[in-house]
């Protein structure tokens, strides 16, 4: 039965490596005189020798020892093991050589100290990498690692090999790089080659990842980079932005799929210090709607800003559980932590007497109203409860801020309110003419609204939707070929509503800047593509992942638009413009809130749609998928027409 060097214990091999050693030694030693002086062994003594010999061993295996050249792991020697070996055998032939002339006993050759050094170098490192490497060898004999191409031979490069080159998992056989300073070198024992040589080594190595090295590269550039890879059957994965780096080495373990920003190509403008902390520093804050994704992001956000007073708004008993809890522990880790007070209330906008003892209690200074139903299809299927809170919460938390007096009103508004096709966007836009025209009569606030796109990772985005399908082996179900949307991440979201809600003067429509729309079916390719799949459709019926189209959802548009008419100026931030827009009057306003009061009390979504159609132009009405609260409560019950009366059940 064979016994393999991996089976012997962690002692075994210790004292094994000390025999090789002090065999080394002694040999080394022989030869260095031998090459020296080749007569010198027979002019003395042969006990002297020996006696020499063995003092040399012994001591070099206790240098050695204590040097900690022992502890090392043979298979994952770096740089800093052939530090401890350089130290070792210098000391050693240090005192080796002290021993010769404080004896006297040898009149031994000088010459021979530095071949010694030399000869004893070469062969104790030379033993520990040969090991290393008939180990690696017998490693892979039983665990094939995969051959990756690494793009980008810059430092993260060289981190990146140095980390994959210990694990059982890669084999690095390639860089690729752009400069073409680099290009023809070689980094680590591995070649670097320009980008077109990329299909090429694909075939060569039957690689099927590439690894992106490339963290100080600009969105744009990775954007770039993406596109020509997207073309290659292969997996693209990246490592952490330079900022994600905590300790600032790269890790097997943070090689990631790459961020769907990354595809987008959208640069991040830095917020602008003053405008962050203007509406929040040492002031008391409201955030309703805290649980959600664009609630949570603007706690984290306005945390780092130092508020005195943080309160927490939702009607998701585990969404405000999670972020507070996250806030929480974000609070330990800043330095003025301990000064920021955290209040985390469960309830609802609508609730009157609760949302003005909030404000009163705690002397709000500013809200970030970001608490919405936002999903298209849910609102369109519940059209009662997407009113209620949407508008009539709106309509309860803005006037209790007059009332008391709060400085600030940032409303998180949405591009669906453009033009609206359906219900949501329609709340959506109502709820912004509430806010405009009580900034026309209440000069105490200063009312504004921040209009954006879709954000990345929200609840409900196709993103992670894409990936999970993706992962499953799909289809990835898109509603049309032509659906366009914009996007942004939620941290930039975040950043630009604070910024903007700070340059608000009261009444004020902002409109973000979101670059280019994107369509929807180019995203889900590029995600197929850069995952390692191809695209199965009439042209490639032997792909992988399919597309399926399942026609646009109820209240859905192609396209969507930020703006409403063309009255658009600039702010002192590039990235945020300010629209100037009609809006009826209060007195209007509350003519049409108290018939839509009236209709949501009646569950009348006939009249819903005709006031919601009267007081947003361009909202055309039309009916759709009805309130599922609305037809339970009517089901088996005989009505003579859609206004007929509803069960007190639903009734305020």
């Amino acid at each position: 039965m064979k016994i393999s060097a991996l089976e012997f214990s962690r002692t075994m091999k210790q004292v094994l490596l000390m025999v090789v050693d002090a065999g080394c030694i002694m040999f080394a030693l022989w030869l260095s005189v031998i090459l020296v002086s080749p007569e010198y062994f027979s002019n003395s003594p042969i006990g002297d020798f020996v006696t020499y010999f063995l003092f040399c061993a012994f001591s070099s295996v206790v240098i050695f020892y204590t040097a900690g050249l022992y502890r090392t792991v043979l298979l994952y020697m770096g740089l800093q093991s052939v530090l401890v070996i350089l130290k070792g055998i210098t000391l050693s032939t240090l005192v080796s050589t002290c021993a010769v002339y404080l004896t006297g006993a040898l009149n031994f050759p000088g010459q021979a100290i530095l071949v010694f050094w030399m000869m004893t170098l070469l062969m104790i490192g030379g033993v520990r990498f040969a090991v290393k490497l008939a180990m690696r060898s017998m490693m892979q004999n039983f665990r094939p690692r995969e051959p990756v191409i690494i793009y980008g031979a810059g430092s993260s490069g060289m981190q990146l090999v140095a980390a994959i080159v210990n694990s059982d998992q890669y084999m690095p056989v390639a860089f690729i790089d752009d400069d073409e300073g680099r290009i023809g070198n070689t980094v680590h024992g591995i070649r670097v080659y320009a980008p077109f040589s990329l299909r090429e080594l694909i075939e060569n190595f039957s690689v099927r990842q590439i690894l992106l090295a490339i963290p100080s590269a600009t969105h744009a550039e990775r954007k770039q980079i993406l596109n020509n890879l997207e073309k290659l059957p292969v997996h693209v994965r990246t490592v952490p932005d330079l900022f994600d780096l905590v300790s600032g080495k790269v890790r097997v373990d943070e090689i990631r799929d790459i961020d769907i920003e990354d595809l987008l190509g959208r640069d991040i403008v830095p917020p602008d210090p003053q405008l962050m902390v203007a509406c929040i520093e040492a002031g008391n804050v409201l955030i309703t709607g805290a649980g959600g994704s664009i609630g949570s992001e603007l706690c984290r956000q306005i945390i780092k800003l130092r508020p005195s007073h943080m309160i927490l708004l939702d009607n998701s008993e585990y969404g405000l559980y999670t972020i507070e809890n996250e806030l929480r522990e974000m609070l330990s880790l800043l330095e003025e932590g301990k000064e920021i007070k955290i209040t985390a209330l469960l309830g609802s906008v609508c609730h009157q007497a609760l949302v003005e003892h909030v404000l009163r209690k705690f002397s709000v200074r500013t809200v970030y109203h970001a608490a919405a139903y936002k999903q298209v299809p849910m609102v369109e299927k519940n059209v009662v409860e997407g009113v209620r809170n949407n508008i009539f919460g709106t309509q309860v938390l803005a006037k209790a801020a007059a009332k008391f007096a709060v400085e600030n009103f940032v409303f998180i508004s949405t591009d669906k309110a453009v033009r609206p096709a359906n219900i949501m966007g329609a709340t959506k836009r109502f709820a912004e003419q509430i806010l405009q025209s009580l900034a026309a009569r209440e000069k105490g606030t200063r009312f504004s609204m921040v209009r954006f796109g879709n954000v990345l990772g929200s609840s409900g985005s196709v993103v992670p939707l894409f990936r999970k399908q993706i992962a499953h082996g799909g289809p990835i179900t898109v509603t049309h070929s032509e659906v366009t949307r914009y996007f942004m991440t939620v941290q930039e979201a975040a950043q630009l509503v604070i910024q903007a809600g700070s340059m608000a003067s009261g009444g004020d429509v902002f409109v973000l800047d979101m670059n280019q729309p994107v369509r929807i079916v180019d995203l889900a390719r590029k995600m197929i593509h850069l995952m390692g799949f191809m695209v199965r459709d009439e042209r490639t019926p032997n792909g992988d992942i399919a597309l399926e189209y399942t026609g646009l959802r109820p209240g859905e548009k192609l396209y969507e638009e930020l703006l409403i008419g063309e009255q658009v100026t600039g702010t002192d931030h590039p990235k945020i413009m300010r629209a100037e827009e009609d809006f009826l009057s209060w007195e209007k306003l509350e003519v049409l809130l108290a018939r839509l009061d009236a209709a949501c009390l009646e569950m009348d979504h006939s009249v819903i749609r005709d006031v919601l159609s009267e007081a947003i132009g361009g909202f055309v009405s039309k009916e759709a998928a009805g309130d599922p609260l609305f037809e339970i409560a009517i089901s088996g019950h005989p009505l003579e027409s859609r206004k007929a009366k509803v069960l007190p059940l639903f009734k305020a």
